[in-house]
């Protein structure tokens, strides 16, 4: 049974403590659709296809497991509840490998019936259409990665997509934009830089997904406009005076490997870097640039440029760090 191997699984207490200590509160209604309707909705969602008999032959392992039914709906009321308050969606945790295919693919379930309240709530913001499904399409990237990465089906990395399907992430080009707050760290850099933040007030976090193209300046330009429209025109009571970015693609030490013009070292001036918790990240590159945070550096290859950088740097001893950035909005 599924929940059985979520209750053994002592990372998972505190979460699922929370979901049982909810229950008593109204929830939403978590409905998924018929078998029939079921692959149109995950073609919809860019599911590889690869993945979508898997999904639905599962669908009735899943109806038939009382258990794993309540768990679906505690995790789909989580998730919908104060739908688009930012930081107040139930974060999914990836579920334990004991709970079999069906753990593996749980979170798809609780994303597919989720669809319709985070679809009315882009509605409601006056979200067009062809945003809204980009911004959600994106969850068939989470099922290429864990192909990828593991040889099997599932979802890498539920945690993430929590935020598409809770209104807080959209892809808006090249780039996405999580609605979030300026932390503490943030808030001390952004004030002695004369910017009127404090921790807690909003921000927009840029993230930089795979398989949507070079990272070129002009890609960048375009996404930036069409942010800047989006956020003043849907959420005009949110005042946005930072861009901020934290990932390995803003480590300065990269600047000693590419050159000038590239697209990388370009993106990096765009930011000021403010600060830095000094803790290697070496999985960050290995999982981002190879798909596997785990791969011994000996067996990476050195095709391109970046894995080269990557590879090289690594095996000369050295480390690579997660960046922190920002610009005035």
């Amino acid at each position: 049974m599924l929940l059985d191997a979520v209750r053994a699984d002592e990372k998972l207490t505190d979460w699922l403590k929370g979901l049982e200590e909810g229950e008593d509160a109204p929830g939403a209604e978590a409905r998924l659709p018929d078998a029939d309707d079921l692959p149109d909705v995950l073609v919809d969602l860019a599911v590889p296809y690869e993945d979508i008999n898997d999904l639905i032959a599962l669908r009735r392992t899943l109806a038939d497991d009382e258990s794993a039914t309540w768990l679906l709906g505690r995790c789909v009321d989580g998730l919908v509840r104060d739908m688009g308050k930012i930081g107040k969606g139930l974060r999914l945790l990836p579920l334990p490998l004991e709970a079999g295919p069906l753990g593996r693919y749980f979170h798809v379930y609780v994303f597919v019936a989720a669809l319709p309240s985070v679809r009315a709530y882009h509605r409601e913001r006056g979200i067009p259409d062809d945003i809204s499904r980009r911004a959600l399409a994106d969850l068939g990237r989470g099922l290429v990665l864990h192909r990828r990465r593991y040889g099997v089906g599932g979802l890498v990395a539920p945690t993430w997509f929590s935020l598409h399907f809770h209104g807080e992430l959209f892809q808006l080009g090249r780039l996405q934009y999580q609605r979030s707050r300026v932390g503490g760290r943030e808030g001390v850099a952004l004030a002695a830089a004369g910017l009127e933040l404090r921790p807690g007030d909003p921000c927009l976090d840029l993230h930089i997904p795979d398989y949507a193209g070079p990272l070129t300046p002009k890609a960048c330009d375009r996404s930036l406009g069409l942010a800047r429209d989006f956020f003043a025109r849907h959420f005009p009571e949110e005042h946005y005076m930072a861009g901020c970015c934290h990932s390995w693609l803003l480590d300065p030490q990269l600047k000693r490997y590419l050159p000038a013009d590239s697209n990388i070292v370009r993106f990096q001036e765009r930011f000021r870097i403010a600060c830095g918790t000094g803790e290697p990240a070496d999985e960050l590159p290995i999982r981002f640039v190879f798909g596997d945070p785990d791969l011994p550096v000996e067996t990476l290859p050195r095709r391109t440029s970046l894995e080269r950088t990557v590879v090289d740097h690594l095996r000369a001893g050295g480390h690579w760090y997660s960046g922190h950035g920002w610009f005035a909005w």
